[in-house]
């Protein structure tokens, strides 16, 4: 592979990861002006934040075996038609019932971006190189929180939160362009592939039988939801609790982005001498550690506004290790399956990210506490679980190995 269709795969596949990112963050600084606008409160404009979660969860599920059955690229077309459309649609939403809808048929549509991309870094590169191209995509992807909540918060001060929806319209047509134009088939269809419920969940099944796969997809999504609590406990925090405005959120966000950004991409620099698994465990020790500060300090009233987010810094940086780390093993065992294994490991991810989201707007108090709770709560369980599932591993004596990969892969 050339240097140039090296690059071209990884910005084109870090496009499709991103999609999601950048229907996530873009709106965020609009949730205020969207309140006002619906006749309703900021904690149930973030129900559509839950509800975007809870359909990429469900949707993962469905693309995984169509992408396996048809290929990867028929249903991309589909799945990112499909977005547009739901994208335009939420723009002249006049309901909040309506948005919460409209932001979850967004999700399942978008869904088909996130399931190929994965799913195609196992199709097109080494297993042995998945770590560094996943965090490669991270790189790209992390272009989203730096850009999205600023722009968002400038052209919903300018232009109205409507605008936003528009502008991911105008994304996705974009990328279905260069999709069409740069991606190559990385997988032919299988005809023999069935999609009757019960082969589905029998290969589902399959996959959560894999102690590599649970262990790694189910600890990285946990620690996972500390990012997405985050994502959406902070709309609250800033803007709400620190009287920030659109616009001055939208660079916080930025800032706090480089933390997850600048540590995937130095992970990528020390899988060169460390092992995948060796940096998990003490990325989880380190955020661990930051949730209890963060959680502590916001309980006592210790953190001012520098400090809140010198903490949340800290707490994205461990996460730039996690992830990558954590779908790349969790993938490791599979290539023939991995476009299941990928739609549960994003569904995972996605499922337990919407059910603390879901727990945020519950316990929603007008302080930063559920936020902290759950971000250190995340940490502590996904410690627990990959030190549990690891043990299970050693136990039953499973290394994937690069050439155990390939000769040793479920089909």
């Amino acid at each position: 592979m050339t240097r140039k269709k090296y690059l071209t795969l990884i910005l084109i596949l870090g496009t499709l990861t991103a999609l999601g990112p950048f229907s996530i963050d873009m709106y965020l600084p609009g949730f205020p002006a969207i309140a006002k606008d619906l006749n309703t409160t900021v904690a149930d404009v973030s129900l559509s934040l839950s509800s975007f979660f809870i359909g990429i969860s469900a949707g993962q599920l469905l693309y995984g075996p169509l992408m396996d059955r048809f290929g990867r690229k028929k249903p991309l077309y589909i799945g990112l038609a499909g977005y547009l459309l739901a994208s335009v649609a939420c723009a002249f939403a006049t309901t909040i019932e309506a948005l919460i809808i409209l932001r979850f048929a967004q999700a399942v549509c978008s869904c088909a971006a996130a399931v190929a991309s994965v799913a195609m870094v196992r199709d097109l590169f080494p297993v042995e190189d998945n770590a560094k191209v996943f965090s490669l995509l991270m790189l790209v992807v992390g272009v989203s929180p730096m850009i999205a909540p600023t722009v968002g918060g400038y052209v919903t001060a300018i232009f109205g939160w409507e605008t936003v929806f528009l502008i991911l319209a105008g994304m996705s047509a974009a990328i279905l362009v260069a999709v069409y134009i740069g991606l190559p088939e990385s997988s032919k269809p299988d005809p023999g592939y069935s999609l009757k419920p019960r082969p589905i969940i029998s290969r589902f099944i399959l996959v959560l039988k894999e102690p590599q796969f649970y262990t790694y997809a189910l600890s990285g999504a946990v620690s996972f939801a500390g990012l997405l609590a985050y994502v959406s406990g902070s709309p609250l925090l800033f803007m709400e609790i620190f009287q920030v405005d659109e616009k001055e959120y939208g660079w916080i966000f930025a800032f706090l982005s480089i933390g997850l950004i600048g540590s995937s991409q130095v992970n990528s620099i020390m899988l060169r001498k460390y092992r995948s698994e060796r940096i998990i465990f003490t990325a989880l020790i380190a955020q661990l550690a930051i949730g209890g500060v963060l959680l502590a300090g916001t309980m006592f009233g210790w953190l001012n506004l520098y400090a809140t987010i010198a903490c949340i810094f800290l707490f994205l940086c461990c996460l730039g290790f996690t992830f990558p780390n954590a779908s790349a093993l969790s993938l490791a065992p599979f290539t023939k399956n991995a476009g299941s294994a990928s739609a549960l490991m994003g569904a995972t991810q996605m499922g337990i990210g919407a059910l603390a989201t879901v727990v945020l707007s519950i316990f929603s108090n007008h302080s930063a506490v559920p936020m902290a709770g759950v971000m250190a709560a995340s940490a502590i369980l996904s410690l627990l679980i990959l030190l549990l599932g690891q043990k299970i591993i050693r136990k039953r004596g499973i290394k994937y190995t690069p050439s155990a990969t390939a000769t040793g892969a479920l089909h």
